[in-house]
């Protein structure tokens, strides 16, 4: 099934952000650009986030349902020497906390990482869900348990270069199996 990370009926989006928050290429790039200038304003005033934190900022200019945005650094994939399957799970889970602090009750996320960071694609997705499609980490105010409801998406990028972010929508509310497509 292909989607677009902008226009998912969530209440937040979570990005794969640099540093800075200021904006960049990929998902991040789209997002921002989607969002307007006022999101790189937003980031620039809260300042750098480490590498496995996450941060939430207003979508702006994204169409509802959208309200936030939450950015999240993920770890450049140096082949798992410092740590980066820990960081890349810190990643999800604190997008989690953000989305519970922020009331969110659905959010949708890219695939943390596996552009120009390098993280590889498959164990990036292990990381994030579990083989049968449901998500490995949960939050607990709004129950995102894959028991629950189908509240959290997890999408994979299918191509990369494309300012409409094509993406694969896998996991929660499909039924592929994760390595299914793309």
């Amino acid at each position: 099934m292909l989607g677009d990370i902008i226009v998912q009926d969530v209440d937040a989006i979570v990005t794969a952000a640099n540093e800075s928050l200021l904006g960049g290429g990929g998902v991040e790039g789209a997002i921002h650009r989607a969002a307007g200038p006022r999101l790189a304003e937003a980031g620039a005033a809260i300042g750098r986030c480490e590498p496995g934190d996450a941060m939430a900022t207003p979508a702006f200019d994204l169409d509802p349902p959208v309200r936030h945005v939450i950015h999240t650094v993920g770890p450049v994939w140096e082949g798992d020497s410092h740590g980066e399957d820990d960081i890349l799970a810190s990643c999800y889970r604190r997008s989690l906390q953000v989305a519970d602090e922020l009331t969110a009750r659905s959010v949708a996320f890219p695939a943390i990482a596996t552009g120009v960071y390098g993280f590889p694609p498959e164990r990036a997705a292990k990381i994030a869900v579990e083989p049968s499609g449901q998500p490995r980490l949960q939050s607990s105010a709004y129950g995102w348990s894959p028991l629950t409801s189908r509240r959290a998406r997890f999408l994979q990028p299918r191509s990369t270069g494309n300012s409409r972010c094509p993406l694969v929508v896998r996991g929660r509310d499909d039924d592929l199996p994760l390595n299914a497509a793309g």
